[in-house]
């Protein structure tokens, strides 16, 4: 059985080292939650990071606490989020104290472009191996390709997609699907 310090450990690592945010971390969760300790499947981590997006709060935050909650419940949950956020707040700490006195630095501002940069593979990683498991059939690849353009081409919020995504794939299954 999974205990709390495994689950505070594992997602303080992950905290400590994910650069970018929520999306950043998809690629860390995959290995660590799905493929190491196998705590979900691909497709539940898609689930978590969907719902994740949709609820108040950082999402890296959120699916910590739903894996946690899954593994070992509210003090799993708690454990989790505690583990995830615990780096941040030492390091935007660390940071926030000396970065005033470095942010000028052609050295500093060269690093996060190159942080920058790094973090967008790893989303676009992430991002391909989730549209593998996601995109199952005519149907979803519709609603994917429509929520794509929807994102591109308008400003409303990536929750109110995943919501809209969510009711239209229940109409459909209720309708007897396209396959």
């Amino acid at each position: 059985m999974t205990s709390y310090w495994q689950l505070f450990t594992v997602f303080a690592r992950m905290g400590a080292v994910t650069f970018g945010g929520g999306y950043a971390m998809l690629p860390i969760l995959q290995a660590e939650v799905v493929n190491k300790y196998h705590w979900a499947t691909d497709e539940e981590l898609a689930d978590y990071y969907a719902v994740g997006q949709c609820t108040p709060g950082v999402i890296a935050v959120n699916t910590a606490t739903f894996i946690g909650m899954k593994e070992r419940g509210i003090l799993g949950g708690i454990a989790a989020t505690l583990g995830v956020i615990f780096p941040s707040m030492v390091i935007i700490t660390t940071i926030a104290a000396f970065l005033t006195n470095f942010a000028h630095l052609t050295i500093v501002k060269d690093a996060f472009s190159g942080i920058r940069v790094g973090v967008c593979i790893l989303i676009f990683q992430a991002v391909r191996k989730l549209a593998k498991k996601a995109i199952i059939d005519k149907v979803t690849f519709l609603i994917f390709l429509a929520v794509m353009a929807v994102n591109m081409l308008t400003d409303i919020s990536p929750a109110w997609l995943v919501v809209l995504s969510g009711v239209i794939g229940i109409l459909v299954h209720k309708m007897g699907g396209v396959q």
